[in-house]
């Protein structure tokens, strides 16, 4: 997995592009009406119920656009949280304020929606070994978002990127000859390239799970459509010589069935690609 200060730096660059996005050569519609030198206060206001995320990414927006603006903040993340409810606070100067509200906002409002799907996730795993993870399937340019935002939710991070961990599905299986060449071929390049990544690699039915565990160093045995019979087969059959995923097109209807049937971990694309924006917003007062 990705280091605190790669995370970090992912982090400064989605904020620096973003305000470049946003803003420009300059907030003009402030610009030109509101002194420099005025202040003001806002409220980060809750018109939804769900799970708040991003509150600390907020405070990092601010302190980016002008480190003088003072954050209260009263509803930390991963609270639950309903309409009416403050948030917190920003005051500084009046330009500042507005000039990071709609980053703040759209990225707060993702967030937010992220982790209290996960949690609902969470929720439904309840009294099961298994956790829920995410995936790849983000929005290009802000995955750490997404990503932190479900770790917020109460779920669990796979791979960050193509960097920090070998997965081998299906195409990379076809494309290298087989599973125990595509394993052989991968352990090759690691000991090469003296790499230390964890490899997972994908099963497509029960005979492909008996070839993978032929070789040794696989971390993660990924069950990809299995039905539930297949998925407790294999769990039975993995035992304890590896990690066991469970994958495709799970929803909040088949989560617990699957978790169910033993396997360590369920990750969903879900988490990421398929929410509905909280809705929040940046009131005066």
């Amino acid at each position: 997995m990705i280091t605190k200060d790669q995370f970090q730096n992912e982090i400064d660059l989605i904020i620096a592009n973003a305000i470049r996005e946003d803003v420009g050569d300059g907030d003009h519609s402030s610009l030109a009406c509101i002194p420099s030198e005025a202040s003001g206060k806002a409220k980060l206001l809750v018109k939804d119920e769900g799970i708040i995320a991003g509150i600390a990414f907020a405070k990092q927006v601010f302190n980016h656009v002008d480190p003088t603006m003072e954050i209260e903040v009263r509803i930390p993340d991963g609270s639950h949280v309903k309409y009416g409810d403050i948030a917190l606070y920003v005051e500084g100067s009046s330009q500042s304020i507005l000039k990071a509200e709609r980053l703040v906002l759209n990225a707060m409002q993702r967030m937010s929606a992220i982790a209290t799907k996960t949690k609902s996730y969470v929720d439904l795993l309840k009294g099961t070994s298994t956790k829920i993870l995410d995936t790849r399937k983000t929005t290009p340019g802000i995955r750490a978002l997404e990503k932190w935002a479900v770790k917020i939710g109460g779920g669990e991070n796979h791979r960050f990127a193509l960097y920090d961990m070998i997965m081998l599905k299906d195409n990379h299986i076809d494309f290298a000859g087989g599973i125990t060449k595509a394993i052989q071929k991968t352990q090759q390049y690691l000991a090469e390239t003296n790499r230390d990544l964890k490899i997972i690699v994908e099963a497509r039915n029960l005979k492909e799970v008996e070839e993978i565990l032929q070789s040794d160093g696989v971390y993660r045995i990924l069950l990809d459509n299995f039905n539930y019979e297949d998925t407790r087969k294999a769990v039975k059959i993995i035992g304890s010589q590896c990690l066991t995923e469970s994958s495709g097109g799970i929803n909040e209807d088949t989560i617990r069935n699957y978790a169910e049937c033993g396997v360590d971990y369920i990750s969903s694309g879900a988490l990421t690609h398929s929410v509905y924006n909280m809705d929040l917003s940046l009131k005066a007062v």
